[in-house]
């Protein structure tokens, strides 16, 4: 019977990957449809992407797929067309290709049945998340940025909003997209008759978000197709005005893909003007931050003195002190002035 996970470590696995001659190329992609037996599913695509030597993070529900990738640059037309030829539902995807792209944005291939490929918290069996709001395309998006009649809604969360956004965007104040959706129609409320434009990352977000505010009884709805990704693309080939400012964070290494030379964010330690995250390397606390390079330097890229104490201490008592705390990473949430427990940074929701 054929392994479907790995069995290597993260040390050997990341090694191999910097040792590659070949080039790789980071793309995202998602599709809701009807999957009537994930796990099977699952398996079946886990050998064809091992094949493929593809690595990244794919997670499937009875409600789609969700995935974002890296593969062989030679191999890139490949992986469309075992995708095409996997399902009907996926023949034609739109893979949305990384805008800044390392190539090693992934070294590992983690593949995952779950409940939901987006954790929305909707239990409501009316809700059709097939019926979405009005695609828009990059010329659309500007135009509609110069509408005074349309709100641009942010639907991801706060630490992407924080180092990038449309102008003008407003941000929906929640820890995760479960709380967003109810929060997003309380405040839109009071502009029922205006033109609602939602965006996200790379569509999945908005696409669900569109559909609830259209269940709610919103009726100009519109979503940007393939989110921030795919406008920004189409935007340079266009050769239109790119209307976002700064960067876009990104749930891979490389934390995010530069847009603009706009930074808007600042670090968290001293205020100076920058937007790179880091996880603080105290392997105790790992919390999701921005750090300067001379903060990263005066703390040894850790986010408080006690964790670069911490980070000095023996190995041994590392790990004693590390014995019981929470496992889940620690993000700095601005907007709140605290910091905060949620899920790792692998998961957008």
């Amino acid at each position: 019977m054929p392994v479907l996970h790995n069995r290597i470590s993260n040390e050997e696995l990341r090694a191999k990957m910097l040792a590659e001659s070949e080039p790789r190329t980071t793309v995202s992609f998602y599709k809701y449809f009807t999957i009537d037996d994930a796990q099977a599913f699952r398996d079946a695509l886990y050998q064809a992407f091992v094949a493929l030597q593809v690595f990244g993070r794919v997670y499937i529900a009875r409600e789609g797929i969700n995935a974002q990738v890296s593969v062989p640059a030679s191999r890139l037309e490949a992986l469309r067309a075992t995708l095409s030829d996997f399902h009907p539902a996926l023949d034609g995807l739109r893979l949305n290709i990384a805008l800044d792209d390392d190539g090693r944005s992934f070294w590992v291939l983690r593949m995952k049945v779950r409940e939901r490929i987006v954790a929305d918290g909707i239990d409501d069996p009316t809700f059709n998340p097939g019926d979405v709001g009005e695609y828009l395309k990059a010329p659309q998006v500007n135009a509609l940025l110069d509408d005074p009649d349309a709100l641009f809604i942010d639907m991801r969360n706060h630490y992407e909003y924080e180092v990038g956004r449309f102008e003008n965007a407003l941000e929906i104040p929640a820890d995760t997209f479960r709380e967003q959706l109810p929060k997003a129609v309380e405040m839109m409320e009071a502009h029922r008759e205006r033109k609602i434009v939602m965006y996200c990352t790379g569509g999945i977000r908005c696409e669900k978000a569109s559909a609830w505010m259209r269940h709610n009884g919103f009726n100009q709805v519109y979503h940007i197709e393939g989110g921030i990704i795919e406008y920004v693309r189409r935007a340079r080939e266009l050769g239109l005005p790119v209307r976002f400012v700064g960067k876009n964070f990104v749930f891979d290494e490389r934390m995010g893909e530069r847009i603009s030379e706009d930074v808007i964010a600042h670090c968290h330690q001293c205020g100076a003007p920058c937007d790179s995250h880091t996880n603080c390397k105290n392997d105790g606390c790992h919390l999701l931050f921005i750090q300067c390079p001379d903060c990263a330097a005066k703390y040894d890229g850790c986010c408080s003195v006690s964790c670069q104490q911490e980070l000095a201490l023996p190995q041994e008592e590392q790990r004693r002190r590390r014995a019981g705390r929470e496992s889940e990473a620690r993000i700095f949430n601005k907007s709140r002035g605290a910091l905060r427990i949620r899920p790792t940074i692998a998961d957008p929701e």
